[in-house]
């Protein structure tokens, strides 16, 4: 395999929770940062307890942290993308998370019900694109 176009960068924190799975948990190009979807889980792959909202916030956390490893930030988010279980019941939460994390002028975003996530006990995934620091 060859090597990867060299104005693509992998972003990645120490640790890297993501290389076992041979995903990049961000990857910069074009002046973006696009964070693979993030859930409320600890850096050593623990899920979060106590339900949506715990999740839900630790989710935002870490699309957090591995923004900062590129040098950016929530207020660089342009696009975000939350998926969840059990829509109806999450929809207040879901409004609840984007009012503590994200500001006006508020990112495009998509919110999608699923029927599962990765691990059989997450509730909610977030995905963003950012714009990356000049």
């Amino acid at each position: 395999m060859s090597d990867r176009n060299p104005r693509i960068q992998k972003i990645a924190t120490s640790p890297d929770w993501y290389h076992p799975y041979r995903i990049s948990q961000a990857i910069t190009a074009g002046g973006l940062i696009y964070v693979s979807g993030q859930a409320g889980f600890t850096e050593d792959g623990g899920t979060v307890p106590g339900g949506f909202l715990n999740q839900g916030r630790q989710a935002f956390r870490n699309v957090e942290r591995v923004l900062a490893e590129a040098g950016a930030n929530l207020t660089d988010v342009i696009k975000v993308g939350i998926f969840v279980r059990d829509l109806p019941a999450n929809l207040p939460h879901v409004i609840t998370l984007r009012t503590e994390f994200l500001a006006e002028p508020y990112p495009a975003d998509t919110l999608l019900e699923i029927t599962a996530l990765a691990q059989p006990d997450w509730l909610i995934e977030v995905e963003v694109v950012a714009l990356a620091p000049n």
